[in-house]
């Protein structure tokens, strides 16, 4: 049986998985990231347990009980914690989470970083257990990641088998982690692989269903959110007013993104001018988020208590408004810190807060026509859901699948569009793409940006030495006058290059090794290697991007 195994292994590395073996694969990357969803969900419970005596259903509750030093000291104890080992693990003390793995679905053939991705993991348990206002999507989403790239490294995959396994197994963690087939699958396609292309839809399906049951197997088949009863939407009349919550809602949602990218900076402004070592991030955001949970415990955790306590209207006007507001302030303090964990849970307990908000003040004015409160709430926690994560569909159905109430689809729709539309101009899409593009990676225009950043001119460049190379006074002459490129630049580069010089080729430099190498011990300057002609470049980049549309599109 396993010399059996073995030569499976053999044949899809020489050749690549047969449908029936990527099927199977995707099945088994399904479960194992089920079980990572699994795993972390009930590790993070269970540290909450132990530190707090209660569970993230009733932690808010039960942390307001608690001595003030005690919810004082221990986000600092876990940020000292967390700190150590981003420090240790990984080279800028940063957690990986889904921004990282939609650029390595663009970029890297479907692979994530590994041993950067264990660490986050281990950082965001400890994290949402001792105190740090996140998610756990993100972190779950990446560890998935990191399943399918050992998966994908096993088997040799190509670049777009790689993306396959990957999408394959974000699938399953989503699916895993809202008890939500259908949206885990869509997430997939909408925000990693950005594509819904045939051949990938049936083994993300299968993986989906797979770490849905890994979930159902320890919870069962119930919603994660219980709704009241509600009246029946009065569709024509209340239109209006589920149109201007989107709008309201992707304020919020803009509001909340730019305070991280905020946090963010000063964060990193802070510690380079105070000289403080990069391990005490986390631990200062900890003493901080520390002091606001004295006062307004709801902030610690996922928060799902927050937001059943939304859904079902027990939460006042006032008290809603104040703790959007302060639940908004402790997650830029926990993301600007590094403490990691993800950013769906807090848009959910965000856009909960500011339906119910809305939904108040509507019905209040307009109590005859108006539906329920919790509606509201409900269509506010997908409109803000939906503006973060820039995945309206996707985030559309969590929010169905969470709460298994398909009765009210037309508001949470309607809500959901307007927000998204809103919400693109005022970030860059959304808040994944707009982290990529602060680090300056461009995958949010398509693959006719990010393609020629990736690819580089080695493989493009041609010998001195070829029966057609030009002259090499020719060659020397252009590399004199500074029309030149350098060895290792990118092919985005070198268009830039021919664009400014309008040559038909350019010659490679090779720049001198430093000083006290023996092998260029005297050399005057760099070495010519090489030319690239721009009917090289243009070949090189047309060839990969039809590759790029035969995968959309296949």
């Amino acid at each position: 049986m396993r010399g059996r195994g073995r030569r499976a292994v053999r044949i899809m590395r020489n050749h690549g998985p047969s449908q029936l073996q990527f099927w199977l694969l995707a099945l088994l990357i399904g479960i194992g990231a089920g079980f990572a969803a699994l795993g972390f969900r009930l590790g993070i419970a269970a540290l909450q347990r132990l530190i707090y005596g209660a569970d993230d259903l009733t932690l808010a509750t039960t942390a307001g009980r608690l001595p003030w030093f005690w919810v004082l000291s221990v986000p600092v104890l876990g940020g000292l914690v967390v700190g150590l080992i981003l420090d240790r693990f990984t080279p800028d003390a940063r957690v990986r989470a889904v921004a990282d793995v939609i650029e390595g679905a663009a970029l890297e053939g479907g692979r994530v970083e590994t041993r950067e991705g264990l660490a986050s993991a281990a950082a965001s348990l400890i994290t949402l257990g001792t105190g740090g206002s996140s998610g756990r999507e993100g972190p779950v989403v990446h560890l998935a990641g990191v399943i399918s790239t050992q998966v994908a490294d096993r088997i040799k995959a190509s670049p777009i088998t790689g993306r396959d396994l990957l999408g394959c197994a974000v699938a399953g963690a989503v699916a895993a982690s809202f008890n939500a087939p259908i949206a885990g699958a869509l997430f997939a396609h909408e925000v990693v692989l950005r594509h819904f292309a045939l051949h990938a839809f049936a083994p993300i399906a299968i993986a989906a269903v797979a770490g849905t049951v890994i979930n159902r197997l320890e919870f069962g088949g119930l919603t994660e959110f219980t709704l009241p009863p509600m009246t029946d939407l009065a569709f024509y009349v209340e239109l209006p007013a589920f149109m201007l919550l989107g709008l309201v809602s992707a304020l919020v949602a803009a509001a909340m993104m730019t305070a991280i990218f905020r946090a963010e900076r000063v964060g990193t402004w802070a510690m380079r001018r105070l000289g403080w070592p990069r391990w005490l991030r986390p631990t200062v955001a900890g003493l901080i988020l520390g002091a606001i949970a004295i006062p307004f415990p709801h902030i610690i955790g996922v928060g799902y208590e927050t937001t059943a306590a939304a859904l079902n209207g027990r939460i006042g006007l006032v008290e809603a408004v104040v703790f959007a507001v302060v639940k908004a302030v402790a997650v830029a303090v926990t993301l600007g810190g590094r403490m990691g964990g993800g950013v769906f849970s807090p848009a959910l307990v965000m856009g909960s807060l500011t339906g119910l908000a809305f939904g108040i003040i509507a019905t209040w004015m307009l109590p005859s026509v108006s539906g329920s409160v919790a509606l509201y709430a409900f269509a506010g926690m997908g409109a803000v859901g939906a503006a973060v994560l820039g995945a309206p569909i996707s985030t559309a159905l969590i929010v169905f699948e969470m709460t298994g109430d398909w009765q009210t689809g037309i508001a949470v729709m309607t809500a959901v569009s307007l927000s998204s539309a809103l919400a693109s101009r005022l970030v860059h899409r959304s808040f994944f793409l707009t982290q990529l593009e602060n680090r300056g990676v461009h995958v949010a225009e398509g693959p006719q940006v990010w393609l020629p950043q990736k690819m580089r001119i080695t493989a493009i460049r041609r010998g001195l030495e070829d029966a057609d190379a030009p002259s090499p006074d020719l060659v020397r002459n252009l590399a004199e006058g500074g029309q030149a490129l350098t060895e290792g630049m990118t092919l985005e580069q070198a268009l830039r290059e021919f664009r400014r010089t309008g040559a038909a080729f350019l010659p490679v430099l090779r720049p001198p090794e430093p000083a006290g190498d023996a092998a260029f011990a005297g050399q005057p300057g760099p070495e010519i290697v090489g030319v690239v002609y721009h009917v090289d470049a243009l070949r090189a980049l047309n060839e990969a991007l039809s590759a790029a549309a035969a995968e959309e599109h296949g």
